[in-house]
């Protein structure tokens, strides 16, 4: 159920009847910016899940506990270390 030339020309001539040629831009650029946030927001949810998998993978632990354990099982000294120092 492609579009064929004659189809798109319809719709074309549709949309300058009903918005007209100055208003046409606007629309584009406004359908343009909707697409992109739409992606965007996919983009964030997939990025969530993959969070939410690898917090399962520790078996829900934060990674913050996670490193803890970690350092504990090293022999390392974490006492008095914040987790904004520890990044650098």
């Amino acid at each position: 159920m492609a579009f064929g030339t004659q189809e798109l020309v319809i719709v074309l001539v549709a949309f300058f009847v009903l918005f007209g040629a100055e208003r046409l831009p606007k629309l584009a650029r406004s359908m343009g910016q909707a697409k992109g946030e739409f992606h965007q927001g996919l983009a964030d949810v997939k990025k969530a899940g993959d969070i939410t998998e690898e917090d399962m993978e520790r078996g829900g632990r934060t990674e913050t506990a996670e490193l803890a354990e970690k350092a504990e099982q090293s022999d390392v000294d974490i006492e008095g270390k914040n987790s904004r120092r520890s990044r650098r």
